[in-house]
């Protein structure tokens, strides 16, 4: 993943109430050492700031984002939406070499637009479809955990079928 892309992801995860360093390096699945580096550069633009705080357990570090931060995340998501519907407009006109190229240009950034939820996951799954690829060609598996519903596939999870709902197969 770009650098930019994961600077974005760290940003979007303290806005989004992860302030403490081991729970932006479970969130966002970056290494300890990378996220360190990070959170330097996302303070030095003056993104975040970092308060110490001090409890019976000793001394506590909490980063937020600041009011330049908060606008940086609403700039960079319009531009990931901006992103979104040109993928989108290509899927929808069947113009499935636009697509792949489109997709080839924003590879780095797709995990982001998936992290702040800017992509619809049905839909991105039917482009890949189309161009009769599989997801994991653009986005490492471990960005994808964070769709995982919490099925193990040990068959011992709730189907979800007991309400006379409809198993509904649809090709991919």
């Amino acid at each position: 993943m770009e650098e930019e892309a994961k600077d974005l992801i760290v940003l979007g995860a303290i806005n989004n109430g992860s302030r403490q360093f081991n729970k932006i390096s479970k969130v966002t699945k970056i290494k300890p050492e990378e996220l360190n580096n990070i959170l330097e550069k996302l303070e030095n633009h003056g993104f975040i700031t970092i308060h110490e705080k001090k409890g019976w357990l000793g001394k506590k570090i909490e980063l937020n984002v600041t009011e330049k931060g908060n606008r940086e995340i609403e700039e960079r998501i319009h531009e990931l939406e901006g992103k979104w519907v040109n993928m989108k407009n290509a899927y929808e006109s069947g113009d499935k070499q636009k697509l792949q190229q489109i997709m080839k240009d924003e590879k780095s950034f797709l995990p982001t637009m998936m992290f702040f939820g800017v992509i619809d996951i049905m839909m991105f799954s039917m482009m890949f479809s189309m161009m009769g690829m599989a997801m994991s060609n653009y986005i490492p598996t471990e960005d994808m955990s964070q769709f995982d519903d919490g099925a193990t596939g040990d068959g011992l999870g709730d189907s979800g079928m007991d309400d006379g709902g409809f198993d509904i197969d649809i090709g991919f």
